[in-house]
Formats: C-alpha cells, structure tokens, sequence
C-alpha cells in the first residue's frame, strides 16, 4: 500500500513538474531574438466573423527572410483584423498589407532592448521555478498526511522527501538550461 501511494504522488509530482518546464519554454518562445518567428504571432487574439480567435487560425505563416514574417490570411476579409491585432500587440512592428498578405519586418534588437529581454525571461525562469517549488510543497503535504495516517513509516517519509528534493533538482536545472539557451539566443548579434 506504501509504495503504490508513493508511486502515486511521486508520478502526480512529476508530471506537474514537467507541465511547469514546458510552460516555462512556452513563455520563452515568446519573446522576440530579433528573429522572424510565428510563434510571435500565432497566439494573438484576432477579431474574426463576430469572435476572438487566435491568429494561426485564421492565417499561415512563412519566414522568407531571417527578419521577415509573411502572413498570409485564409478569408482576404480577415486581412484588417490582423494588422488591428498585430498593431495592439506589443511586438513593436509595423504590419504592411497588400490586401491578401501580410508582412512584418523585425528590426535588428539594440543591445539596450537584448539586455531587457534577458531581464524579462530569467523572471519568466523564476515564475517556472516557483511553480515546481510548489508542486513540491503540495507533494509534501501529501507525504505528510500519509505519515499521519498510518500510510507510510517515517522511514519511508524521510526517504520520499530526499527523493522529492532530487527531484526537483532536476527539473529546476531543466529550467536552467532552457534559461541558458534563451539568454544565448538573446545575446546573439
């Protein structure tokens, strides 16, 4: 019974763990390099035919250039709606239309605006270490409310709260390393 309930937490841990690394890359794919990238855009909201829908599904996407995006809207009468919601989005660009397209040049990044993006995403690498931090504090209430139940020995609590410990080691230097490569990416002229 002990170690099925171990299990149990253990694998709900790690899987909330996990979510919480891939959000944190998640957030990271949001922040502009100074490189022409979808995933800049494809998440906005666009006003289409009476209702809020995110952009990828109302358009596709391409990269001709390094810095360049093209836009491409499905319905040509969706065309204004995406400049609208690219215009009120904080990307910084400018959105030039030629009725059916639509494209985005992304000027190089200053070393000033680099430097607040590094800043920006190590926040967005802490919110994601928060989060692991409290998926393991909800853990420990559980192995605590097994000990007292009679469930687990304190052996076995104390063995699952080093083996807790370590497991978010690992995942806070999943975050680590995903920082590290965002912040490379950022520095990169």
């Amino acid at each position: 019974m002990s170690e099925e309930l171990l299990e149990l937490i253990f694998d709900d841990t790690r899987e909330r763990m996990t979510k919480a690394i891939e959000h944190t890359r998640s957030e990271f794919s949001t922040v502009r390099t100074g490189r022409a990238s979808p995933v800049l855009v494809e998440r906005l909201p666009v006003e289409a035919y009476g209702v809020d829908v995110q952009m990828r599904e109302v358009a596709s996407f391409s990269v001709p250039e390094a810095r360049q995006l093209l836009i491409s809207a499905h319905d040509p009468a969706t065309v204004p709606a995406i400049e609208r919601a690219i215009q009120n989005s904080d990307l910084g660009v400018n959105p030039s239309s030629d009725g059916r397209t639509i494209r985005l040049s992304f000027p190089p990044l200053t070393e000033e605006r680099r430097r607040e993006f590094v800043k920006l995403v190590r926040s967005m690498a802490e919110d994601g270490r928060i989060s692991l931090r409290n998926s393991r504090r909800e853990a420990r209430k559980d192995l605590d409310a097994a000990e007292k139940d009679g469930d687990i020995s304190s052996d076995d609590h104390a063995r699952a709260e080093k083996e807790l410990d370590k497991l978010t080691q690992e995942h806070e230097a999943g975050i680590d390393a995903a920082l590290a490569d965002k912040e490379q990416e950022l520095l990169e002229v």
